[in-house]
């Protein structure tokens, strides 16, 4: 038999009911008795112990995934006896012909009804049905109770409807409102490296700045400049025009989604005027100075991560991710398929790693040759975690035994250690200073150095288009362009009376 008291509420007793659902989590139910509490308090406590005695939780629908047109029904069918007979069938009749039909071609659960889906559900009451304001003011009461009802089982946190005037014919819902239902809404759909990004720009720049501001989504429609001046608030602060630009990116899908919804009539985000995008100069080692932080780094826990970005040009997130299942030793063959990153969601619960299967594209799954010394290094590596893991014997950590690059401990490397040892390495030995990620596009100077083709680059350093590989490696174009100013040199020089000479590589690009 389940727990339960009674409480009092508008002059009437109620039964609240206290059960496990089929997740064991802790539920409540209410139930009104009808009885108003004068002279009723036995007949209500008879009443609480019976229905104690026969309530059985499987019979609640469980979970906050429920489709709402469902939840609807179970909702009246168990209203039914609190509502006196004209209010039953008035709300019987709207979820029928309305509500209900609406949500269920929209597959709708109920966690997922927002402040702004409930927004458009009226404005399209308004003009597609052209609902009076009587009808939509009837509409929201059920919709606003029913949801009352969810907020008591657990399964949201608060009233979406609370709050709302559909009345009106303006848009009410908080431009930084919507922005983080928007958010939510794209968890599911998108990486969760991505999503991270998403909601760092989302929670920590975009709400921040318009919080306080108070405006709705039709502000923000009326008033484009609202946009514009944010970004260039966010210039001001310092930020590079490629940072607001994915500011940028993230407010337009976010207002197209509104427009779709018919939250809005046009996307405001589209009449503004965004940075323009600034051109990215990559910076590399050449041949010498990869020489030299090829021994300074050897013995050292970054030596492989090094080798393997300068040679290979992986990214971090692939170094970290490298498994030995990837290497196959005899077919002398490195396989491209697992990533480890770091990422930070605005929450303020600090940086969490994140690990997949997969890799930045699906260009950069790529199969590359096993070289001779980089085998030499790995099968070392290998002869040394297997004595390591001896060593420490339960104090090593069994969980990243397939992970390449894991410390004396079998810990993984993580991230941010990449990035800070290996500033600590160049500035040690009195090296040029360049990021990790250099050592990248270090390689792809190099192997275009050697005669290797950009198209050959692409596929190597596996970027999804050979556009990105030419706009990021625009340098590399350098030597084709003194040999074509050669090639000209030697017909004009006899036009100038001028004997062969070499054209000088400090001319105008």
């Amino acid at each position: 038999m389940v727990a339960g008291h009674l409480r009092e509420k508008n002059g009437y007793f109620q039964m609240i009911l206290n059960y496990k659902d089929g997740d064991n989590k802790r539920r409540t139910k209410s139930i009104s008795t009808g009885l108003p509490i004068k002279g009723n308090k036995k007949r209500a406590e008879a009443m609480l112990l019976e229905t104690r005695k026969n309530f059985r939780p499987e019979d609640i629908m469980t979970g906050k995934n429920t489709q709402f047109h469902s939840f609807l029904d179970n909702w009246l069918k168990d209203e039914a006896k609190n509502l006196d007979a004209e209010t039953f069938a008035l709300y019987s009749h709207n979820v029928r012909l309305f509500i209900g039909p609406h949500f269920k071609s929209l597959a709708t659960q109920v966690c997922e009804i927002k402040t702004s889906t409930l927004e458009s559900y009226y404005n399209y009451e308004k003009t597609k049905n052209h609902a009076s304001k009587k009808t939509i003011l009837q509409l929201h009461e059920i919709i606003t109770l029913s949801l009352d009802y969810a907020v008591e089982l657990g399964w949201i946190e608060s009233n979406p409807a609370k709050g709302i005037n559909p009345a009106t014919n303006e848009v009410s819902v908080l431009f930084t409102d919507f922005m983080l239902e928007w958010l939510e809404m794209m968890k599911s759909r998108i990486a969760e490296a991505t999503f991270a990004s998403y909601s760092s720009t989302i929670k920590l720049s975009i709400v921040p700045y318009f919080k306080d501001k108070g405006y709705t989504l039709t502000d923000m429609e009326e008033n484009p400049k609202y946009i514009q001046d944010f970004y260039q608030y966010e210039l001001n602060k310092g930020l590079t025009a490629n940072t607001v630009i994915h500011r940028h990116a993230n407010i337009r899908k976010a207002l197209q989604h509104a427009f779709q919804l018919d939250l809005i009539k046009s996307n405001p985000a589209d009449k503004v005027e965004r940075p323009k995008k600034e051109d990215y100069i990559a910076s590399y080692y050449n041949k010498d100075e990869l020489t030299v932080l090829f021994e300074v780094s050897k013995g050292d826990p970054l030596e492989l991560p090094i080798i393997l970005a300068a040679y290979y040009g992986l990214r971090r997130s692939e170094v970290l991710g490298l498994k030995w299942s990837a290497i196959d030793f005899e077919r002398k063959e490195i396989t491209i398929n697992y990533i480890v990153t770091e990422a930070n969601n605005g929450d303020g619960q600090g940086n969490f790693i994140v690990e997949k299967a997969g890799t930045k594209s699906k260009s950069s799954r790529r199969v590359l040759p096993l070289v001779k010394p980089i085998e030499d290094l790995l099968v070392k590596m290998k002869q040394e975690q297997d004595k390591n893991r001896r060593l420490c014997g339960s104090s090593y950590n069994d969980k990243y035994l397939d992970f390449i690059n894991v410390n004396e401990l079998g810990e993984r490397i993580k991230p941010n250690y990449i990035t800070q040892h290996f500033a600590i390495i160049l500035k040690k030995n009195e090296l040029r200073k360049i990021r990790f990620h250099d050592l990248r596009h270090s390689c792809a100077t190099l192997l275009y150095a050697n005669g290797v083709s950009l198209k050959e680059i692409q596929q190597w350093l596996g970027h999804s288009d050979i556009s990105t590989t030419s706009n990021i490696y625009t340098h590399l174009d350098y030597s084709s362009k003194e040999t074509s100013a050669n090639a000209i040199l030697s017909v004009l020089a006899p036009i100038q009376g001028g004997g062969q000479a070499e054209a000088s590589t400090e001319y105008e690009q």
